[in-house]
């Protein structure tokens, strides 16, 4: 709904505000800092509040054959420190859940970002996240909507924001990679039961809350057929890599997966041809994993070289080298 940009300015960096307004697009002065290293990240984090927070109330809820709203609620958490927890919580679908935790990463990164600037900064940058609060509230048809000729207008399915959150990157205009993330989390949720449902939304919120956390700058987190960290240490020689699963929304198997698998190449004469990816063990648990316990496997296999052909060797019964998961199935044949 509102791009947020940096323009040098008389020694200073201004941090503007751009949005579409009654009488066309407007552009307004948020505030100013020192130095562009101090502007960077409050352009970054307040481009993807914006983006997380206006893309709910902008699309329809299209799930089970119906057309209805996305909750409003992730709202509050712009104006309310006290209601973020509330953006860790519920279950209304993956998609919306995994907006808020976006959201909700966002906020702390703010936080991080107006810790090193001076207070009237911070008090500026609060003021403008309350202005967008508003005319947001307002566009989800909480709040009666503003009149005069500065207000901030939405445009539902064309939210002037939008968000590849996979790489945390906003983009202007094209909505096409929201839906299209969304249309996934949406088929990956489609037939589970409520209490399937509620169980596939904690553990998406676990699998980002380890990925968030974790130091392995490698590490991806996967929204596709199901719901994955993978890593691959594209130095490590043996060309092994890591995924862990979560357990499919729409099947009754509760169970957590870690695989460690390597590429065969379909031609051993061809170094550089294409290869296979092939499993080389496999350790299934019927419990959740922590989110302490996923952030160490991820840490440890990036902490040194040949990490991951280490674990390759471990046998059935064994847990990997440091970790909680113990090896259930092997490949070798």
């Amino acid at each position: 709904m509102t791009i947020y940009s940096q323009h040098s300015n008389r020694g200073k960096v201004q941090i503007l505000a751009t949005y579409r307004a009654p009488d066309g697009v407007r552009s307004v002065t948020v505030t100013s800092v020192e130095d562009a290293v101090l502007a960077k990240p409050l352009v970054s984090a307040l481009n993807r509040i914006s983006a997380y927070a206006t893309a709910p109330i902008t699309v329809w809820d299209e799930r089970k054959d119906r057309v209805a709203s996305y909750p409003a609620g992730h709202l509050a958490a712009l104006v309310d420190q006290n209601a973020r927890e509330d953006l860790l919580k519920g279950a209304h679908s993956l998609w919306y859940t995994y907006v808020k935790l976006l959201l909700h990463r966002a906020l702390i990164d703010l936080d991080a970002a107006t810790s090193s600037v001076p207070a009237p900064v911070r008090t500026a940058v609060q003021s403008e996240i309350e202005v967008e609060a508003r005319a947001l509230t307002s566009a989800s048809g909480n709040l009666e909507p503003e009149g005069t000729e500065d207000a901030r207008l939405c445009e539902f399915e064309n939210p002037f924001v939008t968000f590849d959150s996979k790489r945390g990157n906003v983009y202007l205009g094209d909505p096409h990679g929201l839906r299209a993330e969304r249309s996934r989390l949406d088929r990956l949720e489609h037939g589970a039961s409520r209490k399937r449902l509620e169980r596939a939304v904690d553990d998406l919120r676990l699998l980002y809350d380890a990925y968030a956390r974790c130091n392995n700058e490698g590490a991806n987190l996967v929204i596709d057929s199901s719901l994955f960290i993978e890593y691959e240490p594209w130095d490590e020689s043996g060309r092994y890599f890591l995924n862990i699963f979560a357990p499919m929304p729409s099947n009754d198997d509760n169970a957590w997966q870690l695989e460690i698998a390597q590429w065969i190449p379909d031609d051993p004469e061809d170094d550089d041809g294409s290869a296979t990816g092939e499993p080389v063990l496999r350790c299934v648990r019927a419990t959740p994993p922590t989110a302490p316990d996923l952030i160490e496997v991820l840490n440890l296999s990036c902490s040194r070289a040949q990490q991951l052909a280490s674990w390759a060797e471990t046998p059935v019964g064994e847990a990997l080298d440091g970790t909680t998961f113990v090896v259930t199935h092997r490949y070798d044949d």
